[in-house]
């Protein structure tokens, strides 16, 4: 079957359905392309199931810990398999959710189907999903990354666990080896841990989160260190082998001085990175232009090398973040209906859901220092606030970076329980390049671990 339409969007990552269904409110005919499971890495296997299974494993840790909060528990066993069901419920109800939104409607057309760019055709593009042919004037790509596999001797030849397939995998590890320090090396790493896994992280890098500040990435790794997770830095994976009843690493360390070194496991976490799904679009087809490393290139306004041909979600490089994603979805309905202004000249916020939680705005005191700006930094201890002595979450601490001159907020790091919701006090004063003193000279409610927020902005100095 031939169809026409107004927009084609190929892959239902976070940007595609609000995109769509605000086209078909506009009277455009919309159709999406998805080869597998609406929602993107997010509602699959990302956001939606990683934070319920790390609930869940909050639940346990509370629970190991309640004689701390002066509450008996006898015994805390966890059921590996029931944690997985629940983050599977839950993920289940989202998809129905996103079926529900792309029902069948006059504009609004829903394939299930690879998609592949067969040429242009007239003033459009000709798209092959399944067995239909989609003719469109506007295509939106929209199709993810997937977990990049470092080259390791062996690697193939093993069964481990990575972004994309955790979730299926209902056997606890006894000992996990989690490949990569990054923000989902450790959230995982910290979930197996809390489920009672034996967890080593092993990194190339000389600290755990390699592009944060030094000390804040060195409190967060001694604060899963205190739970029992192992880390194993500047150090490489050469070689994997199967055991049978376990997996041998083979580590080789940077110093020259530490010799190489085996460590056996029985269960391997690869979270060495996110590679684009372009390579069998069919890209070339058309003459869409991407980096070495596959990447959609596009500018501000998410426009590729071809006109009418965009781009949304982690496939276009930069950050990589749900919430970047989905506001892709608002930029390009601005650039398809509206007046063009929204772009990706923006401030994006990010956090990591470990225990306690990183969330991270605007520019750090490494990257202030490596710019030459003059700045002023503050710090203020969570330990020092009343709500974080309350409740038994004294770990942490935020630290600002302060333009003196303008005496506005630079950036800054909120290492402390809930950091990723305390973090948005900061991303407004960054967004609108607010003075401090908006949230400096309020009054806060007492107690909240807000008012620690408010208090690091008065401990900036130069």
């Amino acid at each position: 079957m031939i169809i026409h339409n107004d927009v084609l969007i190929i892959g239902d990552g976070q940007a595609a359905t609000p995109l769509a269904l605000a086209l078909a409110r506009a009277c455009k005919s919309v159709t999406v392309a998805e080869r597998r499971q609406l929602g993107g890495s997010c509602v699959n296997f990302g956001c939606t199931p990683t934070k319920a299974a790390i609930a869940s494993a909050r639940v346990a840790h509370l629970a190991r810990h309640a004689d701390d909060y002066g509450v008996r528990v006898a015994s805390v066993d966890v059921d590996f398999p029931a944690v997985l069901d629940r983050a599977r419920r839950i993920r289940d109800r989202m998809r129905g959710s996103l079926a529900d939104a792309l029902g069948p409607s006059d504009n609004l057309r829903l394939i299930h189907g690879h998609a592949r760019f067969l040429g242009r055709d007239g003033d459009g593009f000709r798209v092959r999903i399944g067995e239909d042919d989609v003719i469109s004037p506007a295509v939106v790509l929209d199709t993810g990354t997937r977990s990049v596999l470092p080259p390791i001797e062996g690697l193939d030849a093993v069964d481990f666990l990575d972004a994309g397939n955790w979730l299926e995998h209902s056997d606890l590890p006894g000992h996990l080896a989690v490949l990569g320090a990054g923000y989902i090396g450790l959230e995982m790493a910290q979930f197996y841990r809390r489920m009672g896994s034996r967890v080593t992280v092993i990194d190339t890098a000389s600290q755990v989160l390699g592009d944060e500040d030094e000390d804040v990435a060195d409190a967060l790794r001694r604060s899963l260190e205190a739970e029992g997770i192992a880390f194993a830095l500047e150090a490489t994976v050469t070689t994997v082998s199967d055991r049978g009843d376990s997996l041998r690493l083979s580590l080789q360390r940077e110093s020259p001085s530490q010799p190489a070194t085996t460590l056996d496991v029985s269960g391997l976490f690869v979270a060495t990175g996110r590679q684009p799904n372009t390579d069998d679009l069919g890209l070339d087809a058309v003459g869409v232009a991407t980096d070495s490393a596959g990447f959609v290139e596009a500018d501000e306004r998410l426009r590729t090398s071809v006109d009418g041909i965009w781009v949304a979600g982690d496939i276009r490089g930069g950050p990589m973040f749900t919430h970047t994603a989905w506001d892709d979805g608002r930029i390009l309905q601005s650039q398809l209906l509206g007046d063009a202004r929204n772009s990706t000249l923006r401030t994006v916020p990010y956090a990591v859901f470990t225990d306690p939680q990183l969330g991270r705005v605007g520019v750090s005191e490494r990257e202030a220092r490596a710019t030459g700006l003059r700045f002023m930094a503050g710090r203020f201890d969570m330990a020092s606030n009343g709500k974080a002595q309350e409740q038994g979450d004294e770990a942490g601490f935020i630290k600002v970076v302060v333009d003196p001159d303008r005496n506005t907020l630079l950036g800054a790091a909120v290492l402390s329980a809930d950091a990723a919701e305390l973090v948005h006090v900061y991303v407004d004063l960054v967004d609108k390049g607010a003075s401090i003193d908006t949230v400096r000279d309020a009054v806060y409610i007492h107690p909240t671990l807000a008012e620690a927020a408010q208090s690091a902005l008065s401990t900036a100095r130069s």
